[in-house]
């Protein structure tokens, strides 16, 4: 099975594909190898745009410079689209993370370095406002919603795994054995990262939310590592 990091390369490589400006006609031959890649670019700039009920899938394929059949091939519907667009972007962005390594000289400063660069990379404005656009969709579309959410979530917790368990390697705390890295990582995430994408869902000025970032961290990270401590405990 493919691991968490070499699939993370992958997607990250894929979403730093650029295309050039649209221009009529069939792309030429040396971009036939990047359609998927094209295609979500395409419908990122799209969706974020227009809104998932008004982007069409003809617009994405102009901007792609892709047939409708093409997409379809791929993608059975818009709702699939958007859903792979998504995963994709935030596949991508946990991909920087997957060589993330926390310098701190304590075990307490690399959990907060870490959770200080994951905060900081969430609250980036597109990336926010495609959960805004699948919240404001989920009462149309709740399938949508739903499952951006579960795949979001999903990867989320299986980044968070593999960091922890790398920052945790010279620490014999139960709370990061290999049966339970995963719950740890889920309270990790719970407690220092979905806050501020809850929040942020709802603030129209990011910057604020920004400034609040260290302190918030740190004050989350003391509290998730005295809980670890605790599970030795009991």
């Amino acid at each position: 099975m493919e691991g968490f990091t070499s699939k993370m390369t992958r997607l990250k490589t894929a979403s730093r594909t650029r295309r050039p400006p649209a221009r009529p006609g069939r792309p030429p031959k040396e971009l036939a190898g990047d359609i998927e890649a094209r295609v979500l670019d395409a419908a990122r700039e799209v969706f974020l745009a227009r809104g998932f009920e008004g982007a069409s899938v003809d617009e994405i394929a102009e901007v792609a410079r892709a047939g409708k059949q093409t997409i379809y091939s791929r993608f059975p519907n818009k709702a699939a689209l958007f859903t792979a667009m998504v995963t994709r972007d935030v596949a991508g962005r946990l991909a920087e993370m997957s060589h993330l390594v926390p310098a701190g000289k304590t075990f307490e400063r690399r959990l907060v370095d870490a959770g200080i660069t994951i905060v900081r990379s969430a609250l980036d404005e597109q990336r926010i406002g495609l959960f805004r656009l699948a919240i404001a969709e989920a009462q149309r579309f709740p399938e949508v919603a739903s499952t951006v959410s579960h795949e979001a979530y999903a990867l989320s917790t299986e980044a968070a795994a593999e960091l922890l368990g790398e920052i945790s390697k010279s620490e014999n705390l139960q709370a990061f054995a290999p049966g339970r890295l995963a719950t740890t990582a889920r309270f990790f995430l719970n407690l220092v990262v979905v806050p501020f994408l809850f929040r942020a869902v709802f603030e129209p000025h990011l910057d604020d939310l920004r400034a609040e970032v260290d302190g918030h961290t740190e004050r989350s990270v003391a509290f998730f590592l005295t809980a670890c401590r605790n599970v030795d405990a009991i």
